[in-house]
């Protein structure tokens, strides 16, 4: 049973959850949940629905653990993650982590967007993670699989209690947001980047805002985010973004390329990473049926475009770069290097979702641009994705 390992025992069991509940409680409140292996902690789990967040159903789980370990042989720059959601009330079309709703045996397309698991006790089992004398405070990284700012965050306030764990234990860390409830949270970041090393990433991909309202619903509006950017660097923050995905035939287009570069420039964010639409299993067939309803003279040429795999061709990838570094000139923001594996700095790689590109400089703690000086540097995505054996599976572990 694919929940197992976010159970602990009697002692945890939570019949009011932890802000009091709102909702109705319906249990069981996940599958499996009246199995006989599954009775003996009844009453551990459950399923909260509250008018603030309608259509939404938050399923709260007390987990064993906070700390994920990423595989050894990943191309990611950092070695932990901690997630305290599972799901994403963003409900990007095209997210890559839908996917990793199968392994809870949940539907990866609306139960996606509208089926969030919560880790009610993640900052206390955190902290004890944190306080082991084998804890060599490596960085950890926050938003890999899905948003730690989403709506969720809202509700349950997780994250400042996580961000203090992480500082108060002297641990580096790095956020990676589409939410523009990160604001909230930046005057703790501020405070505890005096004392750890802190990186911030938005992703900021659609700009036209009929498309972005289709295929980013739930997520803070594009200026919004912008926001949250230029805010970030007046505290003296690093905050590193990325423009992905760009969508071919929709959002590639020199005009809106330079318009959204330009406006980043203008932000003051420390870095910028192009990458295009990847579509992995789960989120492939989720875009695609999007594609068929909203723009279905696209449909043939997105699937030319990526055969049966996951990224678009090599020719397109290269077409994207030779557009984007003329727009990142003109604006300012110097290009650290053509996006392969040979030109890479130090632990700058391999960004979640197409782990072939890399990391906005300011959005890795200690990596890229400082904090208040304003260089911006850029990366742009590779012209030829290395195959791996199984992405998919690499990027569950992350969870």
């Amino acid at each position: 049973m694919r929940w197992d390992a976010q159970r602990v025992g009697q002692a945890h069991r939570a019949t009011t959850g932890p802000l009091g509940g709102t909702g109705p409680v319906v249990a069981p409140a996940l599958p499996g949940l009246d199995a006989p292996a599954v009775r003996a902690i009844s009453g551990l789990l459950r399923s909260v629905t509250t008018p603030e967040f309608a259509g939404m159903t938050f399923h709260e789980v007390a987990a064993r653990s906070a700390l994920n370990q990423v595989p050894g042989g990943s191309p990611m720059p950092f070695r932990y993650t901690v997630n305290a959601y599972r799901g994403c009330s963003h409900a990007c079309v095209y997210c890559f982590a839908r996917g990793t709703h199968s392994y809870l045996e949940l539907d990866t397309g609306s139960g996606f967007d509208t089926e969030i698991v919560v880790k009610v006790n993640l900052v206390e089992v955190l902290q004890r993670e944190l306080a082991r004398p084998s804890w060599q405070r490596q960085h950890v990284a926050m938003g890999t699989n899905t948003d730690p700012y989403q709506r969720a965050e809202g509700r349950y306030r997780l994250m400042p209690g996580v961000i203090r764990a992480l500082a108060g234990s002297g641990t580096p860390f790095s956020i990676l947001s589409k939410g523009g409830l990160l604001r909230r949270d930046l005057p703790l970041l501020q405070e505890v980047a005096a004392d750890v090393q802190v990186g911030l990433g938005m992703s900021i991909a659609i700009w036209d805002d009929s498309l972005h309202r289709s295929l980013e619903p739930g997520t803070p509006s594009p200026k919004a985010r912008l926001e949250v950017v230029r805010a970030a660097r007046e505290r003296g923050l690093p905050c590193g973004v990325f423009l992905a995905p760009v969508l071919p035939w929709l959002t590639d287009t020199e005009e809106h390329l330079d318009e959204a570069i330009g406006r980043l420039a203008a932000a003051g964010a420390t870095g910028v990473t192009v990458v295009p639409l990847h579509l992995r299993p789960g989120a492939r067939e989720w875009f695609f049926a999007w594609l068929q309803r909203e723009h279905p003279k696209l449909v043939r040429r997105y699937r030319e475009l990526y055969g049966k795999g996951a990224y678009a061709t090599p020719d397109y990838r290269r077409w994207l770069a030779e557009r984007v570094q003329p727009l990142l000139r003109r604006h300012g923001i110097h290009q650290a290097g053509a996006g392969t594996r040979g030109d890479r700095g130090a632990g700058m790689e391999g960004i979640p979702g197409d782990p072939e590109s890399r990391f906005p400089a300011g959005s890795m703690p200690g990596g890229g641009s400082g904090r208040t000086d304003g260089d911006q540097s850029a990366t742009i995505g590779p012209t030829s994705p290395k195959a791996t054996n199984n992405p998919v599976r690499e990027q569950l572990k992350l969870l």
